[in-house]
């Protein structure tokens, strides 16, 4: 079966690593050639610390892991995945996500940097924010509406990505991921227990699903069987 594609100039259009393109395959290239690997959960030391800066750009290894990357947060139907939500101790993440105003971007960032926005630019949004690592609940996370992250792509290059709305929120996301932290620190002690209570009830259920849906899309690796 071929993938449809979807083109530039519908409701919102498309933007590759920050780009605007005329087309693009409605499954990610990287993500049918990755094999879905284990999300790591809430608890394992490797989402509790700083990852390591990617230092071997251009190299097969580095485009292998953001293909899986890529294949498993397609799997578990996620906005973006961080390096360390697959075990691997590097400041990288990827994402697939369409915003508030229908435009889907895709792509990766390796060491990124927040930049820190002018007070007249910080505008908090209270919005319900889950996490692939916290399989289950949602809770409210203020965060500003607009992120600009800096890094690199995975040949070196700089790259510069811009994002408002749900798209700003899943830029700071994943970049907390990388400085070892989850949506949870952001809540209070109370609002953490009740979320773990939640994830506790509802993880058989999320597991389950993204098993089927490994199946439905012919996915390949250990945890998509």
């Amino acid at each position: 079966m071929t993938d449809g594609y979807v083109g530039s100039i519908g409701r919102g259009g498309v933007r590759v690593q920050g780009a605007p393109v005329a087309s693009y395959p409605r499954r990610v290239p990287e993500a049918v050639r990755g094999e879905v690997r284990r999300i790591t959960v809430v608890g394992e030391d490797v989402l509790h610390r700083p990852c390591r800066e990617v230092t071997a750009f251009g190299t097969p290894g580095l485009s292998r892991l953001i293909d899986d990357m890529f294949a498993t947060n397609e799997v578990a139907e996620g906005a973006g995945l961080a390096a360390n939500q697959v075990g691997e101790d590097l400041r990288l993440f990827v994402w697939d996500i369409t915003d508030d105003w229908g435009v889907r971007h895709v792509g990766h960032i390796a060491n990124p940097t927040l930049e820190e926005l002018p007070s007249g630019q910080r505008h908090l949004s209270d919005e319900a924010e889950g996490c692939l690592s916290v399989p289950g609940p949602y809770r409210t996370v203020p965060r500003p509406d607009l992120a600009v992250v800096r890094g690199r792509d995975k040949d070196g290059a700089p790259l510069v990505i811009e994002g408002r709305g749900y798209f700003a929120r899943c830029l700071q996301h994943e970049t907390d991921h990388l400085h070892g932290r989850l949506y949870l620190d952001r809540l209070t002690r109370r609002e953490q227990q009740s979320a773990l209570r939640e994830m506790a009830g509802a993880a058989d259920g999320v597991h389950a699903r993204r098993a089927a849906r490994a199946a439905g899309l012919g996915a390949r690796g250990p945890a998509a069987t």
